[in-house]
C-alpha cells in the first residue's frame, strides 16, 4: 500500500522527470498553428477536418524530437504511475466517434469540437503531473473556444485552433516554471 506522502512524491517524480509533459504541449503548439492554417485556406469544411486530422498524425513524431531535445523521460519503470498517462491520452479518443459524427455531419464545426475535446483531455493531467495548471487550461480552452466559435462567422473559425495555439504557449510557459520549481526543491 503507498501511503499518501509517497504517492505524492511519486507524482512529483512524474511532473520532474517528464517536466510537465512539455514535449507534448509544445508537439501541440505547432501542430495547432498548421490546423489554424490549414482553416485560412479555400477548401472545404470537409477537406479541411481530414488534413487536420492528417496533421495531427505529427504529434507523436514531434513530441519524441522535443523528449530529445528536452531530454525528457516518459518511462519511469520504478513509477508505477507512469502507465496512467497513456491511458489518460487514451481517454480522448473515446471521443473521437462523436468527432467522426461531427466531420460527417456538421464539418463546419469540426474544428471547434476537436478543440473543445483536445481541451477537456488535459484535466487529468493536473492530478497526474500535480500541477492545477493542466486543470485550468482544460477549462479555459474548451470553454473559450467555445465562446469564441458562437461569435465569429465561419470565415474566422481558424481563430479557434489559433486560439489553442496560443493557450498552449501560454501553458508551455507555465509547465515550465513549474518543473523548474519542483526541480529545484527535488534537488535541496
Amino acid at each position: 500500500m503507498i501511503d499518501t506522502q509517497n504517492f505524492d512524491q511519486l507524482r512529483n517524480q512524474l511532473s520532474v522527470k517528464a517536466k510537465n509533459g512539455l514535449d507534448f504541449i509544445l508537439s501541440a503548439c505547432i501542430i495547432w498553428s498548421l490546423i489554424a492554417y490549414i482553416w485560412t485556406l479555400g477548401y472545404s469544411s470537409y477537406d479541411k477536418s481530414i488534413l487536420t486530422f492528417i496533421v495531427g498524425g505529427l504529434m507523436l513524431p514531434l513530441a519524441l524530437l522535443f523528449s530529445r531535445i528536452l531530454k525528457t523521460n516518459w518511462k519511469l519503470k520504478d513509477n508505477p504511475l507512469q502507465p496512467l498517462g497513456l491511458w489518460f491520452n487514451f481517454a480522448q479518443l473515446l471521443y473521437f466517434p462523436f468527432l467522426i459524427l461531427v466531420l460527417i455531419k456538421f464539418p463546419d464545426y469540426f474544428v471547434l469540437t476537436y478543440v473543445i475535446i483536445t481541451g477537456g483531455h488535459f484535466f487529468p493531467y493536473a492530478w497526474y503531473y500535480k500541477t492545477n495548471l493542466y486543470a485550468f487550461f482544460a477549462g479555459l480552452i474548451s470553454f473559450g473556444s467555445l465562446i469564441i466559435g458562437l461569435n465569429i462567422s465561419y470565415e474566422n473559425i481558424f481563430l479557434v485552433p489559433a486560439f489553442m495555439s496560443a493557450m498552449l504557449l501560454i501553458l508551455a510557459v507555465l509547465l515550465y516554471l513549474d518543473y523548474k520549481k519542483k526541480s529545484a526543491a527535488a534537488s535541496l
